[in-house]
């Protein structure tokens, strides 16, 4: 048996592994898309294969783990708790060592005492929280938006006026010094809006237009010419905005889009968006090089079967794939929108894909991982099941993945 120091000089090893390791900062990691640089990944694990911890997570709650500086980070809605008021929501951030899985940070932000109505599909702490440097930024919708340091002290709190008819759901991008949030809830108002990372303060507000309606959706920072763009997508449309005044670039509309939820993804010149809730909900590729309204003359194509309602899209190489909320899963020549392939994976689906070590994993509600070789012809090389149900997002960091489940975080790694 391994004598008290080895098993601290391992741990400390490992411990300078992980520091060296990539982090994932925020919802679908590094570029906002679902990709990992990280190698030597487990393809395959189970309850007991591959676990390096498994560690019970308090409440409910569907934000996906983020990963930095040797903690993973959820938060999480604890009902009751209040003597005086049982219907009342705490809701809080956690934070778990990397190594151990023992919970290093469980801090109240906010306590909800008429909590209202959400969608049985969704928690009153879906969004992901996003790291900047040694803060945690935290946003539960219509609830309240927070900024904490990694020892777990609230810095600032600010409730931004909206109304949710399902739930919260859209995570924050971080651009520069702004926390960038879709603020698209069933109200007279929908809006974006940037807030000051040091004080919660509004530095810009910019309306969406007429009609609108609820939106769940993240926005994404990307790179076109020599300018940044926030590109925001909506109910009805979807937006690019300059980052530092929220003044509008360019728009492309989809006539009966709404309760939109994948993020968009970015590659080969076109931005690939999810209209939302139509009948049938549909993929668009569109050039983000327009300015005003570009409906009618920068989408180089559209998909109108097989897209999702939920997982975002996730593009590798040439290809982009879809996985759908009923578990067929599609693959697309990025740049024409030809189909290569369609496959039913089975379960249904609401996590986004995540694509690490050469290979795509799709989570499905039902606990099942599908890891496939991306490519023009479909090969799956694993399924892997856990216990428990799985709407969030994987994270990728260290050489592990990290999978919430609705009642524990795992850390999946290689053993060797």
């Amino acid at each position: 048996m391994p004598s008290r120091a080895l098993i601290l000089v391992a741990i400390l090893i490992m411990r300078v592994n992980l520091a060296l390791a990539q982090d994932w900062p925020e919802f679908r990691g590094p570029t906002g898309q679902g990709h990992s640089s990280e190698q030597g990944l487990p393809l395959e694990w189970s309850e007991s294969r591959n676990v390096a911890w498994k560690t019970a997570v308090p409440g409910t709650g569907w934000s996906s783990p983020v990963v930095g500086g040797g903690r993973v980070w959820l938060t999480t809605a604890v009902q009751g708790g209040d003597a005086r008021n049982s219907r009342a929501v705490s809701l809080r951030v956690l934070a778990f060592d990397v190594v151990t899985g023992r919970e290093v940070v469980n801090v109240e932000v906010f306590r909800v005492g008429r909590p209202g109505y959400i969608n049985s599909k969704n928690s009153r702490a879906s969004p992901t929280p996003i790291l900047g440097g040694d803060y945690v930024y935290v946003h539960f919708g219509a609830d309240g938006t927070a900024a904490l340091t990694t020892s777990g002290e609230v810095l600032w709190r600010t409730r931004l006026a909206y109304e949710s008819q399902h739930g919260n759901g859209g995570s924050p991008a971080l651009y520069g010094d702004l926390l960038i949030i879709n603020i698209d809830g069933d109200s007279p108002e929908a809006y974006v809006a940037a807030l000051d990372i040091r004080t919660g303060k509004t530095r810009w507000k910019t309306p969406r237009r007429t009609p609108f309606a609820q939106s769940y959706t993240t926005p994404l920072v990307i790179r076109v010419g020599d300018r940044d763009q926030i590109v925001s997508v909506g109910a009805f449309r979807t937006v690019a905005y300059e980052p530092l005044s929220g003044k509008e670039i360019w728009r492309v509309s989809y006539d009966d889009g709404f309760s939109n939820v994948p993020r968009p993804v970015y590659g080969h010149g076109l931005v690939y968006i999810v209209s939302g809730w139509t009948s049938p909900p549909r993929l668009l590729a569109v050039r983000p090089d327009g300015t005003g309204d570009v409906t009618n003359s920068h989408v180089a194509w559209t998909l109108r079967r097989g897209v999702p309602y939920i997982p975002s899209p996730i593009l590798v190489g040439d290809e982009i794939y879809v996985v759908n909320d009923v578990g067929i899963l599609t693959c697309l020549d990025a740049r024409t929108g030809a189909s290569h392939w369609q496959q039913r994976l089975g379960g249904n689906y609401a996590a986004s894909p995540v694509f690490a070590d050469g290979r795509i994993h799709f989570q499905s509600e039902e606990g099942m991982t599908t890891v496939i070789a991306p490519g023009r012809e479909f090969r799956r090389l694993a399924l892997n099941r856990l216990d428990g149900s799985m709407l969030a997002s994987m994270a990728v960091s260290g050489g592990s993945l990290f999978i919430r489940t609705d009642t524990h975080l795992y850390r999946i790694t290689a053993r060797r």
